[in-house]
């Protein structure tokens, strides 16, 4: 069972997590892809490149046809990219002289030492003859520092540095030469015997007599395994250094394997911003201080003018949510005033008892009558009918008297009581004619069977002989 960790152990595990974020996000970082169709070992190039820019850099970029620039400065603010390295060509070539791919450099090397954990650390840049006068290549050498993070040399650690990165320019050819090595130190001052020895290759002793023909001429060692070293090469350790016998204050040999990639660079131009600001410098279009001032002026007219648009964009911006913003009100507003209208029409179940329900108007009654021929039957329209007998019983009720010689239904000659619209009891109906009685007596039963039909479709009655009762009309043919 482990022991557990106490509060010092994570105190400082958490400080040592803060200070490497500080660290990181302090550091340059880089988007290495291409732009436009570029071929296959272009591909492969900036594969290369990539592998040259770690650990800071996007190892598994990927860039589509219809990515612009500007996708790319998007992402690269919130990551904390800062350059950009982009391969593209043209019909004639690449934008640089000549390359060599790491499969290409490796595969001239008899020996080479590549490996996972020299790509853990930023490669140590080395500049050379960078320090020509000019103002393009003093912006050359910033740039290219800048790219790198930058080494503290009381405070580095020289196991941390595993690679190489040198740039340099000839003056004559004015083109930059591209290397990236892979570097390894060595003690020396001991002869390749007790290297072998210390290295944990025993060679093979049998046809020495004793110890000290090994430590003097050494035992069968190839001229691969015996590299000169001289004064270019060997230095003082200020540290212990990874390997056996780098001990410091010890003299060793500091030693440099290409891993590629290979470029030979040639700058062509220099512009402000991402490609769209003022020209510094170009190695090919000359410009007088004139045709520059006019360059500029264009440059602002055309700033204003994009500012304006921009100004008048965002007014139009503003009116149409304005407009929106007060169609919304007027909406909301009638929406409103509808819900209410419609809640002042909808009865009240309260109010049942007190007042009476909502009635039919009596217009649909005569439409009804109008459109079908006939009189609407007494359930159709309810409310109707209770209108009319609401207004018709309005007044006080008088009781009729009835004579006792005269039939219950005669017509009274006193006074005549006009009817209210709509259907009632005994009312006629469309294609009859009008019926004086609603029952006929004729002496003293009743006779059903006396309507019948004239010839014109029109009803009557016919009798012949003695006298009808008061208000019945005698109906004679036509001839």
């Amino acid at each position: 069972m482990g022991k557990s960790k106490t509060k010092n152990q994570k105190k400082s595990r958490v400080e040592a997590n803060h200070v490497a974020e500080e660290t990181y996000g302090s550091v340059p970082h880089s988007f290495v892809f291409p732009r436009g169709q570029v071929g296959k070992n272009v591909g492969q190039l900036i594969l290369d490149v990539r592998r040259v820019m770690e650990p800071y850099t996007a190892e598994s970029l990927k860039a589509r046809k219809n990515n612009v620039l500007k996708d790319f400065v998007a992402v690269a603010g919130p990551l904390g990219v800062t350059h950009f390295m982009i391969f593209s060509k043209t019909e004639t070539n690449i934008n640089m002289v000549k390359y060599s791919l790491v499969k290409d450099v490796v595969s001239t090397l008899k020996k080479h030492r590549m490996h996972q954990q020299q790509f853990t650390h930023h490669p140590l840049l080395v500049l050379n003859n960078f320090g020509a006068d000019g103002m393009h290549i003093k912006l050359m050498a910033t740039m290219f520092q800048n790219m790198f993070p930058s080494i503290n040399v009381h405070k580095v650690s020289l196991n941390n540095i595993k690679r190489c990165v040198l740039l340099n320019y000839n003056p004559s050819s004015e083109q930059i030469e591209f290397r990236h090595y892979s570097l390894k130190v060595v003690p020396v001052g001991m002869s390749r015997g007790v290297k072998k020895l210390m290295q944990e290759r025993f060679p093979n002793m049998s046809k020495f007599e004793d110890i000290s023909e090994l430590l003097m001429k050494g035992a069968n060692l190839s001229e691969s395994e015996a590299e000169q070293d001289g004064e270019h090469n060997i230095t003082e350790l200020p540290q212990v250094y990874s390997g056996r016998g780098n001990m410091a204050a010890q003299q060793s040999a500091v030693r440099l394997t290409e891993i590629g990639p290979r470029m030979t660079l040639q700058l062509t131009k220099i512009q402000e911003g991402m490609g769209e600001g003022n020209v510094l410098y170009h190695s090919i279009i000359n410009k007088t201080e004139e045709e520059i001032r006019d360059i500029l002026k264009r440059k602002e007219a055309k700033l204003k003018e994009k500012e304006g648009r921009r100004l008048e964009q965002e007014q139009n911006v503003a009116n149409k949510k304005e407009k929106r913003d007060e169609h919304k009100k007027k909406s909301l507003k009638g929406a409103k005033k509808s819900e209410e209208q419609e809640d002042s029409e909808v009865e009240d179940p309260g109010m049942q008892g007190d007042q009476p329900a909502a009635v039919e108007s009596d217009d649909e009654v005569e439409y009804y009558r109008q459109a079908v021929g006939v009189e609407p039957d007494e359930d159709m329209f309810p409310g109707a009918k209770r209108r009319r007998f609401s207004e018709k019983s309005s007044g006080p009720a008088k009781k009729r008297k009835l004579s006792v010689g005269k039939s219950r239904d005669a017509k009274s000659p006193k006074r005549k009581k006009s009817k209210p619209a709509g259907k009632t009891f005994g009312a006629k109906r469309a294609g009859e004619r009008e019926n004086k009685f609603s029952r006929n007596k004729f002496d003293g039963k009743k006779n059903k069977n006396q309507q019948s039909r004239s010839p014109k479709g029109n009803f009557g009655f016919k009798k012949k002989g003695a006298a009808t009762k008061q208000g019945f009309k005698k109906r004679k043919g036509k001839g």
